[in-house]
């Protein structure tokens, strides 16, 4: 699957399992809604505590797999790619993108920012190495 491909699909789908490796090598999973920013980049929010967060601060390689409304079939995608962390106050215009990218506008901006802040939000955001699958069936 090319590039151009896996982001269109990934613009348009924010269901999504990351997949991050634990301390002792494990594999571990989360729920995420992805976005694809101005730049191409997949883009995720997530708490500072959370273990995902703790997990790539040690190994940056990640997993995404994103499905469609419809869950079997061949309507899903496969990126792996190296996700940095990006903390607030840094984070915060990238919060509000991905915010505006997967639910819209928000009715209260001021009010979203005190939650990030309140929460400790972060952004994940993943430079795509490669994505697929090249072969449905």
């Amino acid at each position: 699957m090319d590039m151009a491909e896996a982001r269109s699909f990934l613009s348009k789908h924010h269901r999504g399992v990351l997949v991050t490796r634990k301390r002792d090598g494990g594999l571990q999973m989360s729920p995420v809604s992805p976005a694809v920013d101005g730049e191409g980049r997949v883009i995720i929010t997530t708490r500072e505590t959370a273990y995902k967060t703790k997990n790539l601060r040690r190994d940056p390689h990640v997993s995404l797999c994103v499905f469609a409304d419809a869950f079997h079939g061949s309507n899903w995608i496969q990126i792996n790619g190296r996700a940095e962390i990006i903390s607030l106050p840094e984070a915060m215009e990238a919060l509000i993108d991905w915010h505006r990218r997967v639910k819209g506008e928000h009715p209260n901006w001021a009010e979203y920012r005190q939650t990030m802040e309140k929460q400790r939000r972060v952004l994940l955001r993943i430079t795509i190495e490669s994505a697929g699958p090249d072969q449905k069936g």
